[in-house]
């Protein structure tokens, strides 16, 4: 397909609007082609701008975050890539924090800490956005005998606005958004994640600082270091009473590698970018998952990470 050469989107900063960018340097990933065109939004109205810029325009498009949980294809994207940088956040009386859908969970982590609010702490040192963290329903299975469960983001939502598939900017609650296990209402309609409001409790500085530290540490010795080995998480849906990572590793299949990309020593259930990987190393490595783990346990893998662009 011919890349897009240019697009009329009225209303968007034509300064801001980029040809040719690659994409691998905004993906957890590092892996991933050009985009034709390349545009950065910063508030929560320039995000609802863009995305009903390109909708006019019929032109495709793709909003992205921080780039976690995705792969994008080795030939890039035709069409319009949206990056959300929208992030100003406030708080209100009784621990109401509001914040728009570029805002990083991991500064929200730690500033509702230092303030002594509780229910973002679970999610320190996992990559997301706002809305990402919303649209996946980000999860985190706490290690501490005393919080031995599950924490949802879904657990302290409280509403988001949204810029609706009809084009509507409304505010919804957890009814409409329809949370579920790495799945919400945005993985199902063209809807789009403009600010969130979350509800949290009071807490000390103290513990919540201490939660970080376990959690850091217990994530730290079973997860591969993104600093080290890119990666975009967990490869595989859950399998419920079993684990994807854990058929992947009774197959023999750690430290498996093709090309640059490797299934992880650590964690069985997350491929390794080694340096170099390109999207059809990390496709070929799931292809050769699924196929061993269907012959030897009859079980489907199915991917939960999100495939953006154009693959070989």
């Amino acid at each position: 397909m011919p890349r897009t050469a240019s697009a009329h989107l009225p209303g968007l900063d034509r300064s801001r609007l980029e040809r040719n960018v690659a994409l691998a340097p905004y993906t957890t990933f590092r892996i991933g082609g050009p985009a034709d065109l390349f545009y950065t939004t910063t508030s929560a109205d320039d995000l609802a701008e863009a995305i009903l810029a390109a909708r006019a325009a019929e032109l495709p498009f793709f909003v992205l975050g921080l780039g976690a949980n995705i792969l994008v294809g080795d030939g890039g994207f035709r069409g319009l890539v949206i990056r959300n940088s929208a992030a100003r956040r406030g708080w209100a009386e009784g621990g109401i924090l509001r914040a728009e859908s570029g805002a990083v969970m991991q500064d929200l982590v730690l500033e509702s800490a230092q303030l002594g609010w509780s229910g973002l702490e679970h999610y320190i040192g996992i990559p997301s956005t706002v809305g990402g963290a919303i649209w996946q329903n980000l999860h985190f299975l706490s290690p501490a005998p005393d919080r031995d469960r599950t924490m949802f983001i879904a657990d302290v939502f409280e509403s988001c606005e949204i810029l609706s598939a009809e084009g509507e900017r409304t505010t919804v609650g957890a009814d409409y958004v329809r949370f579920g296990y790495d799945d919400s209402v945005f993985h199902h309609r063209a809807d789009y994640v403009l600010g969130a409001t979350f509800r949290l409790a009071p807490s000390h500085p103290d513990i919540l600082h201490r939660i970080h530290q376990e959690n850091l540490s217990w994530r730290g010795a079973r997860h591969p270091w993104l600093a080290i080995h890119p990666s975009a998480g967990s490869i595989f849906r859950k399998i419920e009473g079993v684990g994807a990572g854990r058929l992947v590793d009774q197959c023999g299949l750690k430290g498996a590698t093709i090309g640059g990309a490797q299934i992880s020593h650590l964690h069985a259930n997350i491929i390794i970018n080694l340096g170099g990987a390109t999207a059809a190393d990390v496709r070929a490595l799931i292809a050769l998952a699924q196929r061993a783990v269907e012959a030897k346990f009859g079980q489907r893998l199915v991917p939960e990470i999100g495939f953006v662009g154009e693959f070989a």
